[in-house]
């Protein structure tokens, strides 16, 4: 199998798809799943129950906690934020995080926030900046704070 992890990213999963190309300062826990052809760009961080599919790009900057699911073709743009706790204090952990999906060729654009247990439709995109609080319906456009349906996209 061949994928390129640079040497100065911290790395335990052995679960990594042929082609994916992991950059420096990255930290991957040892049981998440990252499949083919993607590109996980430098300072970003993967908890251990996060499964990536096949030909995803994560930008710099991105955390995906316990609970993510990323499907094929998804584009996470620089500095995205994900969250898995609705009511989160300093050391009282729920019994189980929250779930977020992201289906398949959905863009979230920089900086846009993504709320926990949230559905992130088929081919939609998310604005720069956009806080996302509800599910966003496959091939739609969201922006704003809270984000909106502003649009409509034609599939891949």
């Amino acid at each position: 199998m061949s994928f390129f992890i640079h040497p100065l990213s911290d790395v335990s999963t052995k679960n990594i798809g042929e082609n994916t190309r992991i950059w420096q300062f990255s930290v991957i826990l040892e049981q998440s799943i990252i499949g083919k052809n993607c590109n996980i760009c430098a300072h970003t961080l993967i908890e251990n129950d996060v499964v990536i599919g096949n030909n995803v790009t994560i930008k710099s900057g991105v955390f995906l906690w316990d609970g993510i699911r990323i499907e094929d073709d998804v584009f996470i743009g620089p500095n995205a934020t994900f969250t898995n706790d609705k009511k989160p204090k300093s050391k009282h952990y729920p019994d189980h995080f929250l779930s977020t999906l992201v289906e398949k060729g959905a863009s979230i654009g920089a900086n846009a926030t993504i709320l926990p247990g949230l559905k992130i439709g088929r081919y939609s995109l998310i604005g720069a900046g956009a806080v996302v609080t509800k599910d966003v319906p496959a091939f739609s456009i969201v922006a704003g704070n809270p984000a909106k349906i502003i649009g409509y996209v034609q599939g891949d």
